[in-house]
């Protein structure tokens, strides 16, 4: 897949994610999620962390430092306007060509960007979906999105669940859309409003 394909998903899914991020109420941060162990506003700091901020580390090929990786980001109130600023940001970080050629060090490994790309696509949408069930919303992307976030799930699945980031895969109906798909396989159950 040729990189601006991967960087129009990029963009697309991360406003998908701002979109989500801004109905997320501030008197359901402390709600469960389906995500073991984590509220809302656990889920929603991995995925400031991660998505936003982490992405355009990688593009940048800098580590995230220690004041971003334990910060709550939902205590500042305006803080679903931070993050679509940083996610827009990360994603003009990955604009360059140049940027998707070569690896990024990971610190205990490397990878190559375009790969880490995807995958960070891949926890944008799928992160976005679980912020979206947990406060009464829907996560929606284009079938060609939702193509390339179950080809990360079907590559990496064991790896994620190696690691407890995806639990044991539950089935789907025939008829599932592809992004109900990406969201079975990574364990999670899309129930029928993810059926397109």
């Amino acid at each position: 897949m040729k990189y601006d394909q991967t960087h129009q998903y990029m963009s697309e899914c991360a406003a998908e994610a701002s979109r989500v991020a801004r109905g997320v109420p501030a008197a359901r941060l402390s709600d469960p999620t389906h995500c073991p162990d984590w509220d809302v506003r656990a889920l929603v700091n991995h995925w400031v962390l991660y998505t936003s901020h982490g992405l355009e580390h990688r593009a940048l090929r800098r580590q995230l430092p220690d004041d971003l990786t334990a910060r709550d980001f939902t205590a500042d109130p305006r803080w679903a306007q931070a993050y679509a600023d940083q996610l827009d940001r990360a994603v003009a970080a990955w604009a360059d060509p140049a940027v998707w050629e070569g690896e990024v060090d990971l610190g205990t490994a490397a990878m190559p960007a375009a790969e880490l790309a995807a995958m960070i696509i891949k926890e944008t949408a799928v992160h976005g979906w679980d912020v979206a069930v947990a406060t009464g919303q829907e996560y929606r992307i284009s079938e060609p999105a939702a193509r390339l976030v179950l080809d990360v799930v079907e590559r990496h699945g064991d790896l994620y669940r190696q690691y407890d980031g995806f639990a044991a895969p539950v089935p789907v109906p025939q008829d599932a859309g592809t992004f109900a798909r990406a969201l079975g396989a990574s364990g999670r159950d899309p129930g029928p409003a993810s059926a397109g």
